[in-house]
Order: C-alpha cells, then sequence, then structure tokens
C-alpha cells in the first residue's frame, strides 16, 4: 500500500497547499484501501468511487490554478449513513430504508463538501442509531480491525466510521453521538472522537435518535485533525481556519499549551471496579502521563455515579427515539434489526411525566455536578470499560456506554484518544470530558497526552 496509507488529514492539507501532495493520489489511496479491505471489513454502506475520483481530479486542478478554497480542500471523508445528500440513498442502516432518497444535502455536509472536501461514500451504522455496540443484524456489521481472526465490537452507533478512519480507507469521518456513538467507536477502534457541545453543530438532514442530545463530531486519527474537521464543521471561513492553522491560534493554539497547572479529576474506588483490568492498567498509566506534564490529578466524587446518569439518560433517549421512530417498530412485518426493536419500543413504556420529568432532572442533575466541577478542568475516564467484546459475547440488552452517557446527560463535550493496547492487541481510549462548549480544552489535553503517548500503531499496514 501507498506510504500515505495513513497519512493526517493536516499533513495532507499542508502538502495540497504547498504543491507537495495531489488530493488524486490521497483519494486514490483511499479507494485502493477501500477495495482491498471492505470486503472483509464492511465499513461502508455504499462508495461513490466515480464521483470520488471526479471530485478529487477537480479539486487538483483548482489548487494548483491558484483557487484552493482553503484547508480541507482535497480531503477525502466518508459520512456516517444518517447523513443526507441530496439525491443520495440515507438509509439509516436500516433494510426498510433502503430506497430513501435523501431531499436536502444536511448543513455540516454541505459545509465539508463546501470546503473542498471530497466524499467517498457512506459508512454503516446501527440502526436508526440505537446501540453502543456497532452490530447491525440486516445491514452487516462492521468487523473490528484489530482482530481479524475473531468478530469484534466496532462500538457503535457510529461503526463504519470508526473502522474506515481506524484501517486507512478513509481520511477522517463524521459520527453523531447521542450516548457515545463517536467515542465507543474511537475507543474500540483505536482512533480519535470528538463529542461535540449539543446544539454547537447543526442537525438538520441528520436521522434523528434524540434531539434533545444528538451531536454530529469528527472522527480522525490525531487530535489536530480533529480540530481542522470540526472547524469546517462549525462552519468557520476557510482563511480564518488557514490563518490560524499557521499561527497557533483559536484551537490549534489549544494544541501545544499542554497541561501544566491543570487540575483533572480521576475515577473514585467504587467507579474502578467496573473496570477491565488491562484497561483499567493503561488509564492509569495515561493520567501518570499527564501528571508528569504538570497537571494536577485529583479524585473526583461527583453528585452522581455514572450508572446512574447512564440511567436517567435511558429515558429520554427511549422517549425520543420511539417518537421518532417508534412507528416503524410497531409493525410485526418490517424486517426491523430484532437487536433495535426492543429499545425503541422501550419508549411505549414512558409517559409523558416521566419524559418530562426527566428533561427537569437533565437540568437539575447539570446544575449540581457542573457546580462539583469547579476548579477542574476536566474529567478523566476509560472511553470504554472493557476491550472490544467478541459479536458472540454481546448481551443486546445492555450498553457500553457506562461512562460515555455522563456526557450527553451533563451537556458536556468529550474527547477520546488512544491510550494504548491490551496483550490481544486491543485497543483502550482515553475519554476527557470537560465543560459544554469548552471544547479547546478537551483537544488541549487530548493533544498534551498524545504528543507525550508517541505514535499510535495501526491494525492493518
Amino acid at each position: 500500500m501507498s506510504d500515505s496509507t495513513y497519512l493526517s488529514v493536516t499533513d495532507l492539507a499542508r502538502g495540497i497547499g504547498n504543491g507537495s501532495m495531489n488530493p488524486v493520489d490521497a483519494v486514490e489511496t483511499c479507494l485502493e484501501r477501500i477495495r482491498s479491505l471492505d470486503g472483509q471489513l464492511g465499513a461502508f454502506q455504499v462508495v461513490y468511487e466515480d464521483e470520488a475520483m471526479a471530485g478529487a481530479e477537480g479539486a487538483a486542478r483548482a489548487c494548483t490554478s491558484g483557487h484552493r478554497i482553503g484547508p480541507f480542500h482535497g480531503v477525502p471523508f466518508a459520512l456516517k449513513d444518517i447523513v443526507d445528500v441530496e439525491g443520495r440513498i440515507t438509509t439509516g442502516g436500516s433494510k426498510t430504508m433502503l430506497e430513501r432518497v435523501s431531499p436536502a444535502t444536511a448543513t455540516i455536509a454541505s459545509r465539508l463538501l463546501a470546503a473542498g472536501g471530497v466524499l467517498l461514500g457512506k459508512t454503516k451504522t446501527v440502526e436508526v442509531a440505537m446501540g453502543g455496540w456497532g452490530t447491525n443484524t440486516h445491514m452487516g456489521t462492521p468487523h473490528n480491525p484489530w482482530d481479524l481472526d475473531t468478530a469484534r465490537t466496532p462500538g457503535g452507533s457510529s461503526s463504519g466510521s470508526g473502522v474506515s478512519v481506524a484501517t486507512g480507507m478513509a481520511g477522517c469521518a463524521v459520527g453523531t453521538d447521542t450516548g457515545g456513538s463517536v467515542r465507543l467507536p474511537a475507543g474500540w477502534c483505536g482512533i480519535v472522537g470528538l463529542k461535540t457541545t449539543e446544539g454547537l453543530l447543526p442537525t438538520d438532514g441528520i436521522m434523528p435518535l434524540s434531539h434533545t442530545l444528538d451531536t454530529p463530531g469528527p472522527m480522525t486519527r490525531s487530535v489536530a485533525d480533529a480540530v481542522l474537521m470540526f472547524e469546517v464543521m462549525l462552519g468557520r471561513h476557510p482563511l480564518d481556519t488557514e490563518r490560524d492553522m499557521s499561527t497557533g491560534d483559536g484551537l490549534f493554539g489549544a494544541l501545544s499549551q499542554g497541561v501544566s497547572g491543570l487540575r483533572l479529576g480521576v475515577l473514585n474506588g467504587t467507579e474502578r471496579v467496573v473496570v477491565d483490568n488491562e484497561i483499567l492498567s493503561l488509564y492509569d498509566a495515561a493520567c501518570e502521563e499527564l501528571k508528569s506534564l504538570g497537571a494536577e490529578l485529583v479524585t473526583f466524587n461527583g453528585p452522581m455515579a455514572f450508572a446512574d446518569m447512564t440511567a436517567a439518560t435511558a429515558t429520554i433517549i427511549g422517549s425520543e427515539g420511539y417518537f421518532h421512530h417508534g412507528a416503524l417498530y410497531e409493525s410485526e412485518d418490517l424486517p426491523v434489526d430484532p437487536d433495535v426493536r426492543p429499545r425503541i419500543l422501550l419508549g411505549q413504556s414512558k409517559s409523558a411525566r416521566d419524559y418530562i420529568g426527566a428533561l427537569a432532572q437533565r437540568r437539575q442533575d447539570q446544575a449540581g455536578y457542573l457546580e462539583s466541577l469547579r476548579g477542574f478542568a476536566a474529567l478523566l475516564t476509560p472511553t470504554v470499560a472493557t476491550p472490544a467484546v467478541a459479536l458472540d459475547e454481546v448481551d443486546q440488552s445492555s450498553t457500553p456506554a457506562h461512562f460515555t452517557r455522563a456526557g450527553n446527560y451533563l451537556g458536556l463535550c468529550g474527547l477520546s484518544v488512544p491510550m494504548g493496547l491490551t496483550s490481544a492487541n486491543l485497543p483502550g481510549g482515553l475519554q476527557i470530558l470537560a465543560r459544554g462548549f469548552d471544547e479547546s480544552m478537551a483537544v488541549r489535553i487530548g493533544a498534551a497526552y498524545e504528543a507525550r503517548r508517541g505514535a499510535f500503531p495501526h491494525p492493518i499496514p
């Protein structure tokens, strides 16, 4: 394979900008990887090969003729298959929507395309994004690339996005996160995933699960790449992003600020009990690395346990998921995913009092938790408590989102960064939870740790 297989998006952007790299080569490298690997890994729902090559050729002509839009021009990316592109099929991971043509393009997709990004295709998802394991009975479950012998969970619901980025089939990809659906696949696939603050990015044109909690976010192979993609998704002017990249200002400046003097909360003894021993060892080592960089680590005892926040989030997701998709799952005749059906139909049992009470309680819990965070820059947890699980061992009635749902429930932003491999060569992720609208703090801590950790291996050369 090409030496540029795992080239970072930021390095590619600089190379295209100075003329040393070509968008055609970058896109062709991704397409070669898709042809070679996706038959086994199953990350993509559909690949737009001809259109991607045409887009790459157009980007190359524009950039060489002095019409480069900005740093995302010519960058190959993928979209989770719940994000609409006008005239294209968006299945939402459901066999019942194989012919659903998107009426308009989602704003975040429009921004990525307007910035010159080259769309490779749509990636697989858990049906209607309702599930953290990453499985899909009818449309296929992407194969976690870190174990090609045993089929393991890729993490969901942005499963295909995680696998495509981890293996170099895409330079970066869009995921969405309602209870961990960006961070879970990031943690299990060994990549970076940014859960953005709710309301910060537009969700029009994205198939809803929970309109209260849904947040789109970038999935990349480095923290800097996540920042670049996030800037584009925010709709910042490309010249402003380019300037900040060059001068180290804005969010790009946070990448080099370090963690010296920051007070970071770490798990207490009760929360540590649920974590697999090898993941716990990776977590402790990651925390020690941050301590060696000057951070102050303090055991955090919040007003709510992570398990309680997981349960509280379920009422909101269940009620709103049933509102949006209940009619589909009430029919016994439609070929819906049998693992997703009971999750959606749980919403039937939620009354208006349950739902409104959960929303009101959430606001109260947010206020109390934010007060307890006073003086802390962020909380550190494992992204997922265990390594990727063998598919035949998955308990579909449970969720792996023990630590991630808290970010959605509390209205925080969160970053998952790879922190090492277990003895079975499976990744563990470090989750950094920062206050809402403080993505700069999350990426600041993540970048400092990433730099100290050093280069992270790739699952497939």
